[in-house]
């Protein structure tokens, strides 16, 4: 193979100065310095997870947002403003301006099943609004939640090609993955690293901290650059579940919500109409009753029901508070260097309220999150706590869907939908500077817009072009469509006259106030008669359906859908054989047998998942030296929403495992001074059970009696740990006596060597339905 000589650049080529043998008989020039234009504004984007239309208080909450309630009042409220019913695709759309299945977000960035929609990558002609914005010489900040780099690309071993720093940003501090534990975070990452944190301090709470890791970011560009502005994009994990919150936080919501979901559904909808937020006319839907969506009517659940139904909605109004008042800390900061005039400020949520708390709530979110098409008939979707450990970070808890119903007040249905529920949020923005209200103006704007028209917009608000190129390529061209005219103006009509959705089947298309809209029953066929029709102009609430008396709208706009599918990657749309649960061939190397020495920091939960999820697996603990008096946790998997951990306490091997909540413990007999090996292995049953047995040099040991349900889905969240058990335990009680409870003697490793797939395993079952469908094909 010829190789092309590597070429020579002339060191002077292109210099504008002059230069002689000296620098007496040479001229200096230097290269023009990137810098923003004079009095170009700050930028921050707030980005909240799985918040509703209503749950703040200029979109009629009664939860009490005083530093919203200023924002809107300098600023503009837009009532009408979509986006996607899923978070992944949200934030592509966001920060890319571009529809999510054409960047590779059909589905959030837990997926990879082979195909353009969910490549869950954005690729290198797209530039993120970080990328535009830091090219034009702004400073580029992000912190929180990040959730675009695929999970099995969320470890220190990846090349970090779609991480936040490689897409834009001078700066990251949060979590990549979806959700996380606000008390105990399951990997921190700074920049471009992985944090090692054994444990967090007492007061640790996880919304406090991206807000200081924010304000810290503001404060360290102006202690050197008193002009430069900056992009901060605030992506909270809150409140997405587990809903977990400070208990001041909670004291202060106590008794506000024992009249149910139904009376505080109408309160805030009479606050909406009060408000203008909806022209006359605007009906208040039933409560959801959609198969698999229902909802009971608050007052007819037993008293010890609507107790605990109300609990849960004190701990998530307690996170919306508390996001309120940690967006005061942060503008305190701008105003207090006299930038909040000149700062526009953007408040939204990435999709509308989780119904994924079922019926009931839980307090095992993990287990309720569990989705198997052979989950056992004992399995439980809730696990029974003291109500008063509720929003602790002792409990994983989410609220039941009639709360998601209030807080999509009025629509109808919830994430994952694309009813109005699911894909219409609230919406602030301000700039006192640029964009004024006049005395007559509101705030309110009525066009429909959308979240791929942000990007767009703010860089038009910024004065800054997007480029044309990136990384040497032409770069993809926007689907948004700035609404500064809407902004302007109230009586400025929509930039963006018609849209595609879809989600896991779900679809709808928005043209010109006419929107049709399915619900996608699994395994049904996707033809024309799954679609309803609203005119949401008069029907924003989406009650009169209009498909039967308007046929010829429906074939119109379905057929539309069709070609924008087509045109934006969707297809292929999911079925009932099981390729959602397909990986690339790559992540066969992540169920490789891996092992562990003494000061590894925590495996990344992923990887870790995969040495152990729906199958056999076998973990041996190889000791250097354990001494009489050596006591400590050998090695840990999991966290209070689910896991196991070996440890050894008072000179006794004991096994503690966490079933989403539910600790079961054993005692497996002294461990003697100098043992060598202690083998910890589960045996993969049907019905998603493990069968544990423990082993000290070759000898059996009592373990757990009988089988327990496998740890499947999100569990165990937190990763492997060697030694010790970090940030959240597994075992409360042992973290009570011990704390992460280090192993005293010395460890020589730690090996997990994965065993076949069990009988329940997504790959038997998806064989399996394959198998069943090829019968129909």
């Amino acid at each position: 193979m010829t190789q092309t000589p590597a070429a020579h650049r002339d060191p002077y080529d292109g210099f504008e100065g002059s230069v002689g043998r000296t620098f007496a008989d040479s001229r200096p020039a230097w290269p023009a310095e990137r810098r923003a234009a004079d009095g170009a504004p700050n930028i921050v984007v707030v980005l909240v997870d799985d918040m509703g239309y209503s749950d703040i208080g200029p979109f009629g909450a009664e939860i009490a947002t005083p530093v919203l309630d200023s924002v809107a009042e300098s600023g503009l409220r837009l009532t009408n403003y979509h986006t996607m019913p899923l978070c992944s695709p949200a934030r592509a759309a966001l920060l890319t301006g571009l529809n999510p299945h054409r960047v590779g977000y059909a589905m959030v960035a837990n997926a990879d099943p082979g195909f353009p929609g969910y490549g869950m990558e954005i690729a290198e002609d797209i530039p993120t609004l970080a990328e535009t914005l830091h090219g034009a010489g702004y400073a580029t900040y992000a912190v929180g939640k990040w959730h675009l780099a695929r999970d099995s690309s969320s470890n220190a071993a990846d090349d970090r090609r779609n991480w936040p720093l490689q897409k834009g940003f001078d700066q990251y501090y949060g979590v990549l993955e979806g959700l996380t534990n606000l008390f105990h975070p399951h990997q921190l990452v700074r920049d471009n690293s992985p944090l090692d944190i054994d444990a967090f301090p007492e007061d640790y709470y996880y919304t406090d901290d991206i807000t200081d890791q924010a304000i810290g970011m503001v404060k360290g560009l102006r202690a050197h650059d008193a002009d430069k502005p900056y992009f901060l994009y605030l992506a909270h994990n809150a409140v997405h579940a587990p809903l977990q919150a400070k208990p001041a936080d909670i004291d202060r919501q106590r008794g506000r919500y024992a009249d149910g979901w139904d009376e505080v559904r109408r309160r805030r909808f009479a606050r909406q109409l009060a408000d203008g937020l909806f022209p006359e006319g605007t009906a208040l839907p039933p409560r959801n009753r959609e198969a698999g969506e229902e909802v009971d009517a608050f007052e007819q659940l037993p008293p010890e029901q609507r107790a605990l139904a109300a609990r849960y909605m004190e701990v998530y109004a307690a996170m919306v508070a508390n996001i309120d008042e940690n967006l005061g800390r942060l503008l305190a900061v701008i105003e207090a260097y006299g930038e909040l005039d000149n700062t526009i400020v953007v408040f939204t949520s990435d999709n509308g309220g989780s119904g994924e708390g079922g019926a009931e709530g839980t307090r095992s979110y993990f287990s309720r999150f569990a989705h198997h098409p052979r989950l056992p008939e004992d399995w439980r979707p809730d696990v029974e706590r003291d109500p008063e450990l509720i929003g602790g970070p002792r409990s994983m808890v989410h609220y039941p869907r009639g709360w998601a119903m209030a807080s999509n007040t009025p629509f109808r249905l919830y994430k994952r939908h694309t009813y109005a529920g699911g894909v219409r949020v609230p919406f602030l923005l301000s700039w006192p500077r640029g964009l004024p209200r006049a005395e007559d103006d509101g705030g309110l704007r009525h066009a429909y817009q959308y979240v791929t028209d942000l990007a767009p917009t703010l860089l038009e608000l910024a004065g800054v072009a997007r480029p044309a190129e990136l990384h040497g390529r032409a770069v993809q061209e926007e689907d948004g469509t700035a609404f500064v005219s809407v902004l302007r103006d109230p009586a400025a009509a929509s930039t963006h006259p018609e849209q595609y959705c879809e989600m896991t089947g779900n679809r709808s298309y928005y043209r010109d106030g006419h929107k049709i809209v399915t619900v996608h029953r699994p395994g049904a066929p996707y033809d024309d008669s799954e679609w309803a029709l609203y005119d949401i102009r008069t029907d924003p609430t989406e009650v009169r359906d209009l498909a039967a008396a308007r046929p010829e709208v429906v074939k119109e706009l379905a057929a539309a859908w069709e070609e924008a599918a087509w045109r934006n990657g969707v297809f292929p749309l999911p079925g009932p054989g099981g390729a959602m649960v397909r990986r690339g061939p790559g992540e066969a190397r992540l169920e490789r047998p891996v092992t562990l020495l003494p000061g590894t920091p925590e495996l990344e939960r992923y990887r870790s998942s995969r040495l152990t999820a729906f199958r056999s697996f076998t973990v041996t603990v190889e000791l250097a030296r354990h001494g009489a008096g050596d006591q400590g946790v050998l090695v840990s998997h999991g966290d209070q929403g689910g896991g196991y951990s070996l440890y050894v306490e008072e000179g006794r091997l004991r096994l503690a495992y966490n079933e989403y909540g539910a600790l079961h413990e054993a005692d497996a007999g002294p461990l003697p001074a100098g043992a060598r090996t202690v083998e910890l292995s589960a045996a993969a049953e049907p019905g998603l059970r493990w069968r544990f047995a423990v082993r000290v040099d070759g000898e059996e040991r009592p373990a757990l009696p009988g089988s327990v349900h496998q740890l499947i889905g999100m569990a165990p969240f937190q990763g492997i740990s060697v030694g010790l058990d970090r940030k959240s335990p597994v075992s409360w009680p042992v973290h009570l006596r011990h704390g992460v409870f280090r192993y005293s003697g010395e460890l020589a490793s730690v090996t997990y060597r994965p065993g076949e797939p069990g009988p329940d395993a997504p790959e038997v079952v998806a064989a399996a339905l394959r198998e069943a469908a090829a019968a129909f094909e």
